[in-house]
């Protein structure tokens, strides 16, 4: 029997005069930026807990702590009477926002005035967002973050995403993000920027993806690790701050929101959350807002009993990313995935023959009565997303060509009215 202590806290633990640490799922040396953080804990330091000199009270806007004091009230539903007598420092301090009635480096974050901001440097108090459909369109937000992160949200265009689904249309149209998720992903952004570094906060937004992006390496060693425990971390860049966006419900209880994430993904049949943490100077979350393939998108809807970690798994094959030889074999047993190891694919042996052409025409139909006519584009923007993503695009394009010819040509009941084919416009034979 061995018993292992735990690491002494501040102090990197060597071997045989060798630092060893975890990169994604192997074994590699220890890098510097590892080393600083495990030497930080020893000083205690916390970025977000200190104290703003040159800040007062009137730093602050009225604004930010009205939306503080309601949504500290949606998090403890308990003391909202006792919230109504507190005056505003009092409430800062329960909320642990402030320090003792001192301004703190996360009151300025989360509730100081857009000209405040500067108090914080070398720190940069931002939040980036850029559409890359169109690098021109871009906005910057500042403090108070608990009310700009809800405006650089708002500039996401979340669109409905339409789905048929295997022998009819799916009854509700689906948005191409789930909000929570989003929120929960920015929100994780501004609590575990590293400040120090002196950047911005990204969201970048592109056709059916958004990435979300801070500096700091991730703290967890991997995201399996985060979603396995479901618990707080042993350590936190900005404890402070994260207890205080706890407390105003800006973030989910700490060490929980990441697996929540991808849970209510799997609710959706939809991608799972890609995290990108090779580079130990920054954690990159991507979100897709589109379902990639057809068959895991069945298997998660007609089996809901699949744990999380099979469905991650599977989500892993979907993309076309390395899985062990072990989830492999467990996925093989479900009947999942088919193909030699490490050449996988997706099955779903139970799924249904595809809708009918009459099907698709039904819904180009309804579109043009509604609209008073489709451009080739607009019946793309409907009977894409329902094809088979494993197919070629030119496959793709060509069967909705054939459907569009069938109803002009066989069926008599639309034309043409545009001299181009690749362009065409599409309205009614009354």
């Amino acid at each position: 029997m061995f018993q292992i202590p735990a690491a002494p806290q501040g102090i990197p633990v060597a071997f045989e005069g060798f630092y060893y640490g975890r990169a994604n799922e192997s074994l590699a040396a220890l890098n510097i930026e590892k080393i600083e953080r495990i030497r930080n804990q020893a000083a205690n330091r916390d970025w977000s807990r200190n104290i703003v000199p040159d800040a007062s009270f009137d730093d602050l806007d009225k604004e930010a702590i009205l939306k503080a004091r309601k949504e500290y009230k949606k998090k403890h539903p308990a003391l909202i009477q006792d919230v109504d007598g507190w005056d505003d420092v009092t409430f800062l301090n329960k909320a642990k926002v402030m320090l003792n009635g001192q301004i703190t480096n996360t009151a300025i974050l989360l509730l100081g005035k857009d000209e405040a901001s500067p108090l914080l440097s070398p720190a940069i108090a931002q939040i980036s967002w850029i559409l890359k459909d169109d690098p021109s369109d871009y906005e910057h937000f500042h403090t108070p973050f608990i009310l700009t992160v809800e405006k650089a949200l708002s500039r996401i265009r979340n669109l409905k995403y339409r789905h048929l689904g295997f022998t009819t249309l799916f009854p509700d149209e689906v948005y191409l993000y789930d909000n929570w998720v989003i929120r929960e992903a920015l929100h994780n952004c501004v609590a575990h920027q590293d400040y120090g570094k002196s950047g911005r906060i990204h969201l970048l937004e592109y056709k059916t993806k958004l990435i979300f992006e801070n500096l700091g390496s991730f703290i967890p060693d991997s995201v399996e690790e985060a979603i396995k425990f479901d618990s707080p971390q042993h350590y936190y860049r900005n404890p402070f701050l994260s207890e205080a966006m706890v407390n105003l419900n800006m973030i989910d209880t700490i060490g929980s929101g990441i697996k929540k994430m991808f849970i209510k993904q799997k609710e959706r049949f939809f991608p799972m959350p890609d995290y990108d943490i090779s580079d130990e100077s920054r954690t990159r979350v991507t979100i897709l807002g589109e379902i990639i393939n057809d068959n895991y998108a069945h298997q998660l809807k007609t089996r809901p009993e699949l744990s999380l970690d099979d469905v991650i798994a599977l989500d892993k094959v979907q993309k076309k990313q390395e899985i062990t030889e072990e989830e492999a074999n467990r996925l093989r047993e479900l009947k999942l995935i088919a193909g030699w190891y490490p050449n996988l694919r997706i099955i779903a042996e139970n799924r249904p023959k595809r809708i009918p052409y009459s099907e698709y025409k039904r819904v180009i139909l309804n579109y043009i009565e509604e609209k008073g006519s489709a451009s080739r584009e607009d019946v793309e923007s409907l009977i894409m997303p329902t094809l088979s993503t494993e197919e070629p695009m030119e496959k793709r394009q060509k069967k909705i060509s054939n459907i569009l010819v069938e109803m002009s040509s066989k069926d008599k009941i639309i034309r043409n009215i545009s001299q181009s084919v690749k362009f065409s416009v599409w309205e009614l034979i009354k």
